[in-house]
């Protein structure tokens, strides 16, 4: 990609005593990690020219975090395979309240997918006759996920960069969207501000596609990177106009790491599951490897939900660390091995002072992924709201209540591709002007937001940030129950209140500016977790209810999550049923036999 200055860039306008720049493009592109730039790769080639921004320096992204892999049927090892058990696994993880035409679109299409980031360099490992190589994930059945060691999501992305670069695709870097400007039936734009310069922007848009994450990194251990994933994609979607889904459910991934021997920079950060997919064993502090008792058929590669609950509750009944955690241990394998496949997780904790061939790592679960996000169709990425779109992990779906390893970095190319070439194929206003409605929006939130930055009260942003991850940590965590999610919405009031008694120090170019408007977005979707957590009274995949221990026949339905005239309205809609060919998948009971790797 190449630097943009729009045709207007420099043009000044002075309203309200504030300034800012006036940028208009025909589609603009909110988020740079990878489901932005393969968006933004399908409208080049199809002639349409988009800006990509995105709030931190360029290939710089959250998809450079996504270690393990990415899932595609090629049968690479396991020839069996194809994408409807693929489908079928995704389904079951996701205990059917997933959208059968996203799992399908995504699975159908992720061959292509990786063959396509093949061609455009992406390293893939390979088998010694040259095949791409294949590993084991956690519940699929068959070894279905590419990897490029244990760096899959950063090899990825710089191979969708490059292609981008490629084709001369404008970006602008350090920009983050505070609102967009749109009426409730309609997007014409976004308001946003340089993070290094500190100055506002204006941009004018015929399309807006948000690619902008989750929000998993609203939790107080999470495996996010820090000011991402704080929900900013889905709370801007909503206040646009457009409905959330599926909101409660939040995957608590099993391994981040955890213990005083690591220190506190590194606390949830993410152990890859590719540290179990190549055979990794978990233990308590008896020394027993306790996944015999709770899954004796798919042991450490059993789902993601099964497995995290597993060791909280090693540790609940006092079987685990000091620190609250369990043991991961890869040392029964080959030295050389470990160091061939996972040389990521070799050389960080060899840095920490751990050798991962000799002893093994402390780990506990962490926050790692929001499966609920904004509510499209998955065809054409459409929200409901005219000429606004979203894809990636800013939208719900794929992964139902519960997320595959490996198919998140699936989602963002195979739906990323199809959202583009919808876009493209649009009536597109080349140089779109704001209506003047829309003009004194953009005048409101500019005054707004220069008022917030000489916000001189008591309170930092950052000491609300670090509440609200304790109070969803506490009351929306993997265990929930009724009174405890009634009680973390009345201490979500008290954050709320707080924030009219702020300081931001730095003006806007400083971190408290950030994470003031982080504020604003975070405090919005721990709402809509909290209540859509409270509505659903069952447990399914990640949202483990301890008053509802149990799935509920009929509660296989979607949460939906509105923003009323009097604040969050949420209601239920029914799930469709899959294709016949991935029925069939489905009857056919496909299973990963963990004993495979013994």
């Amino acid at each position: 990609m190449r630097n943009h200055r729009g045709a207007d860039a420099e043009r000044r306008i002075d309203a309200d005593d504030v300034d800012y720049e006036s940028v208009s493009v025909p589609v603009l592109v909110v988020g740079a990690g990878a489901a932005g730039a393969r968006v933004a790769i399908a409208l080049a080639e199809a002639g349409v020219e988009p800006l990509v921004i995105g709030k931190r320096g360029h290939g710089d992204a959250h998809t450079t975090w996504a270690a393990g892999g990415i899932n595609a049927a090629l049968g690479s090892l396991d020839p069996e395979d194809d994408w409807t058990i693929h489908a079928a696994d995704t389904l079951n993880e996701g205990h059917h309240i997933n959208d059968p035409d996203a799992v399908e679109l995504t699975t159908e299409h992720m061959p292509d997918r990786v063959r396509e980031l093949d061609e455009w360099g992406m390293p893939f490992d390979r088998t010694e006759d040259g095949k791409i190589n294949q590993r084991y994930f956690g519940a699929q059945s068959f070894r279905r996920t590419c990897f490029v060691g244990d760096r899959t999501g950063e090899a990825m992305l710089e191979a969708l960069v490059e292609k981008a670069q490629s084709l001369s695709i404008p970006y602008r870097e350090n920009v983050m969207v505070t609102r967009l400007l749109s009426d409730g039936e309609r997007v014409h734009g976004a308001v946003a501000y340089d993070m290094g310069s500190g100055e506002f922007v204006c941009f004018s848009a015929d399309h807006v596609v948000l690619a902008a994450g989750g929000y998993s990194a609203l939790y107080k251990r999470h495996s996010s990177r820090d000011a991402e994933n704080n929900g900013d994609g889905p709370a801007l979607a909503l206040q646009a106009g457009a409905s959330l889904l599926d909101a409660e459910f939040v995957q608590f991934h099993p391994t981040g790491m955890v213990g005083d021997r690591y220190g506190e920079d590194w606390d949830g950060r993410l152990v890859t599951e590719a540290v179990r997919g190549e055979g990794g064993r978990l233990f308590n502090t008896d020394g027993e490897r306790f996944m015999e008792r709770y899954s004796p058929d798919q042991m450490e590669l059993d789902a993601r939900d099964v497995v995290a609950r597993a060791i909280a509750r090693e540790v609940r009944e006092g079987r685990g660390t000091e620190n609250g955690g369990v043991y991961l241990d890869i040392s029964h394998r080959d030295d050389e091995y470990v160091r061939e496949r996972l040389p990521r997780m070799y050389e960080r904790f060899a840095e920490l002072g751990v050798d991962i061939t000799e002893e093994p790592i402390e780990v506990a679960p962490t926050a790692h992924y929001s499966m609920g996000g904004v509510d499209i169709d998955f065809r054409t990425g459409e929200t409901g709201v005219d000429g606004l779109y979203a894809v990636g992990e800013t939208v719900a779906g794929v992964h139902g209540a519960n997320r595959l390893g490996g198919n998140s970095l699936a989602e963002t190319v195979a739906i990323g591709k199809l959202v583009g070439e919808h876009v493209a194929s649009q009536s597109i206003d080349e140089d779109p002007a704001l209506p003047e409605e829309m003009r004194a929006l953009a005048d409101r939130e500019f005054a707004s937001m220069a008022a917030l930055a000489a916000s001189d009260g008591d309170v930092a942003p950052q000491t609300l940030l670090g509440e609200l991850g304790n109070l969803l940590w506490d009351h929306a965590g993997i265990l929930r129950e009724e009174a405890s999610l009634r009680t973390g919405l009345e201490r979500l009031d008290e954050i709320r209140a707080a924030t009219a008694d702020l300081r931001v120090e730095g003006g806007r170019t400083g971190r408290d500016f950030e994470f003031a408007v982080d504020l604003s977005f975070s405090l919005t979707i721990a709402e809509a977790i909290l209540r859509a957590a409270l509505e659903r009274e069952e447990s399914r995949g990640a949202h483990y209810r301890t008053d509802f221990p149990e799935i509920a026949t009929d509660w296989r339905r979607n949460v939906l999550v509105d923003d009323g005239d009097i604040g969050l309205e949420l209601s239920t809609r029914g799930v469709p049923e899959p294709s016949d060919a991935v029925q069939a998948a489905l009857d056919e009971g496909h299973e990963l036999d963990y004993h495979h790797l013994e």
